[in-house]
């Protein structure tokens, strides 16, 4: 049990490990962990919608994606220009002696392989993250997320994910709770209580 404690706080560490890409984009901020949730909510709506896809395998690979940036720290794809980053062998690391490790270690394989309808489902998941984020951004005024949105859109590898894509693209990030048809924002729910 000990082990598996251990890793739980390691797994905390996530929730403190900045992704660095926002350095570049100029706004934001997020965490990997943050980053990780989203991504596996992604994930379960696009197997959600496939009933040939194995919901809980594309949930897991969303969950477990990014675990080696507990260690390693995020890179994004300037780093990665530069940096070698052993995340196969630091997701070992992290997971040796623990009861499920195999499992964990399948999962992740499988996701950087991209070769199984799941995985291709949850790199899906993890660029639509990216997307939804960049979106938000672009909206409140940063032009250059236009072009990176461009590059995240390419990467998507199903027609589901283009398609949730390009929704992505002509929603307002804002829209869902900033009803402008309505007079809430004038009358308050108070004027909403006479109807």
């Amino acid at each position: 049990m000990k082990r598996i404690v251990e890793f739980l706080f390691e797994m905390g560490m996530l929730k403190k490990t900045p992704r660095t890409g926002y350095q570049f984009l100029g706004s934001g901020k997020e965490s990997v962990a943050a980053h990780s949730f989203r991504t596996a909510i992604i994930g379960y709506v696009l197997a959600s919608a496939d009933p040939q896809l194995d919901a809980r395998k594309v949930v897991l690979m969303c969950l477990f994606h990014d675990l080696p940036e507990a260690r390693t720290g995020d890179h994004n794809y300037v780093n990665k220009k530069y940096v070698q980053i052993d995340e196969e062998r630091a997701l070992e690391d992290q997971v040796d002696s623990l009861p499920f490790a195999q499992e964990i270690l399948e999962l992740s394989r499988e996701f950087n392989q991209a070769s199984t309808p799941e995985a291709k489902a949850a790199r899906d998941a993890d660029q639509l993250d990216l997307i939804l984020e960049l979106k938000e951004h672009l909206d409140i005024g940063n032009a250059y997320a236009n072009d990176w949105l461009t590059f995240a859109v390419k990467r998507l590898q199903t027609r589901q994910a283009r398609d949730m894509a390009e929704q992505i693209l002509a929603t307002d990030w804002t829209s869902w709770w900033f009803d402008k048809k309505t007079d809430w924002w004038i009358n308050g729910p108070e004027g909403n209580n006479s109807k």
